[in-house]
């Protein structure tokens, strides 16, 4: 996965949230369906911001952005604790 590929996924993550938010705005959406899913969308953008700043920093540095490795969301989660 590139640096473009992650950004794309990261757009379509973003979209996801916003239409979640306005689902349960106009009703169509009960609350504890949009906590569980943005909840999901949520730890998957973080893993996604990681392993971005992790290709980063190795390009920064002189290594291999492809030797960055995704980690999981529990790892991820817990930088922001």
């Amino acid at each position: 996965m590139n640096d473009d590929n992650i950004l794309d996924r990261i757009t379509a993550l973003v979209d996801r949230e916003h239409t979640l938010r306005g689902h349960r705005a106009d009703g169509s959406l009960d609350e504890r369906t949009e906590h569980h899913e943005l909840h999901a969308v949520e730890a998957e953008l973080d893993q996604c911001w990681d392993l971005l700043r992790q290709r980063r920093a190795k390009r920064d540095f002189g290594g291999d952005p492809d030797e960055a490795v995704p980690r999981s969301a529990s790892v991820v989660e817990s930088y922001w604790q």
